[in-house]
């Protein structure tokens, strides 16, 4: 994985800048407050980290950090991370302008596995502190998930803290719990956290590392809360060159971020999803991907909209691409799904024809050997309206058996089916789509 010389920060600035003046600077100097016009330098801050021979020595989450934060004192830069395996008790967070640069498959972190145990107190909302049943392999500075049933409702919590001084069996956090942790809820307190971690920040680059979830040895932790990286309320991000392996949850997930390029990345192996543009992410782009036997390769959350999925290849999870919930105005186009054991591409039903993910583009894509004997290369279910599907190859080559390239649910309406080469299946078309209805 080659790295590239990147100045994302200070293009999408003069971007921003030259929408809104008629007159860009031709030759723009560092000003106080500017944050807007910045010159494109030569040269930034880097610090290095390594197991020997670097500006911090170090192979965990405590040298990384280290080196992230003393580059985001200075108004950012490099981390550079040097050939190494790297093993993490905690996460790595992230901080605003600081490029994560690692040295290709060289370069491994690798999440240690967990461990979990039940309260022997319980905690109200505004303790800073918990107090373990068996603090068997906590440690000080040991990121922790702590999971219960809300005491009145009964409805999941989850929450991640840091543990910052101990008494025996009991843990200061780095923060108040803000919810009830009561042992009749059936609270568990695990050594579970993302990663790489960030959560509002903007300016973020982040590249060519592996990171490996170690998922045969760790508990399940889904994508609204950690993943290989987790991001969260993020702005103008840039993930290239990252092999994500083997998380017990997702791989790359972006909640509620928006300007995202994901590019040249890998995602295998995840209990979870691939890639996660999570809810209300908007102008994603994600191109040439490895999306590989996950259970979904890539997963539209909630109100992704104006994304672009090209040139990645899905093969061998449950489900290849998945859209749904108000996931609106996206193109996916040019990619190879193949393999999928339940279904190629699928737009999920969702509670009705006001939830569903209409007007996108499904085109120019490559689909192969997707569903089983009697499923489906592409489902469009519930109530979605108003997509397209254009120029795409929907190719069976195992046996027609009762497969079929395209189900169109008895709700959908509006659906167009243009110039598609469709070959190997019992039957091609599933279903009408009825015109769209006023709204």
């Amino acid at each position: 994985m080659k790295s590239k010389t990147l100045s994302l920060p200070m293009l999408l600035a003069a971007i921003a800048y030259s929408a809104t003046a008629a007159d860009a600077p031709k030759s723009p100097r560092a000003t106080l407050g500017d944050s807007v016009v910045e010159p494109a330098w030569d040269q930034r801050l880097t610090l290095t980290v390594g197991p020997a021979a670097a500006d911090i020595v170090g192979t965990g989450e405590k040298a990384i950090q280290a080196a992230v934060d003393y580059v985001a004192r200075f108004g950012g830069g490099t981390v550079k991370i040097l050939p190494g395996t790297y093993r993490l008790r905690n996460a790595v967070y992230l901080q605003s302008k600081v490029r994560i640069l690692g040295s290709g498959s060289a370069t491994v972190l690798v999440k240690e596995p967990s461990v979990t145990t039940t309260l022997a107190e319980d905690s109200d909302w505004f303790d800073q502190e918990i107090t373990l049943t068996d603090a068997t392999g906590f440690a000080i500075g040991d990121g922790v998930c702590l999971r219960t049933k809300d005491g009145g409702s009964g409805k999941p919590e989850t929450v991640k803290r840091t543990l910052v001084a101990r008494s025996g069996n009991r843990f200061k956090l780095d923060q108040g719990l803000r919810k009830n942790f009561w042992r009749h809820g059936d609270t568990t307190v695990s050594t579970l956290f993302p990663i790489l971690s960030g959560e509002r920040l903007s300016d973020l680059v982040i590249e060519d590392l592996v990171l490996d979830g170690n998922r045969a040895h760790n508990g399940n932790l889904d994508g609204n809360h950690a993943g290989c990286v987790f991001l969260l309320e993020c702005n103008r991000v840039t993930m290239r060159g990252l092999t994500a392996r083997n998380f017990n949850g997702d791989g790359l997930s972006w909640q509620v971020c928006h300007d995202v390029l994901v590019e040249d990345c890998a995602g295998e192996g995840h209990a979870g999803y691939g890639l996660h543009p999570g809810s209300g992410s908007q102008r994603t782009v994600m191109r040439n991907n490895r999306l590989v036997g996950n259970r979904i390769g890539l997963f539209f959350c909630w109100g992704v909209r104006h994304g672009v999925a090209e040139k990645n290849h899905v093969e061998g999870n449950d489900i290849g691409i998945s859209i749904g919930h108000h996931d609106t105005d996206n193109t996916v186009r040019d990619n190879d799904v193949t393999g999928s054991t339940k279904v190629g591409v699928l737009f999920r039903p969702e509670r009705s024809r006001d939830f569903t993910g209409n007007r996108n583009r499904i085109e120019h894509n490559r689909l192969v050997n997707n569903g089983a004997d009697d499923g489906f290369a592409v489902d469009v279910q519930g109530g979605t309206e108003a997509i397209v599907f254009v120029g795409n190859e929907i190719t069976e080559t195992r046996s027609p058996a009762r497969r079929t390239a395209i189900r169109l649910g008895p709700e959908t309406a509006g659906i167009t089916l243009r110039d598609n080469r469709i070959t190997g299946f019992a039957k091609n078309v599933e279903g009408e789509s009825a015109p769209s209805a006023p709204r």
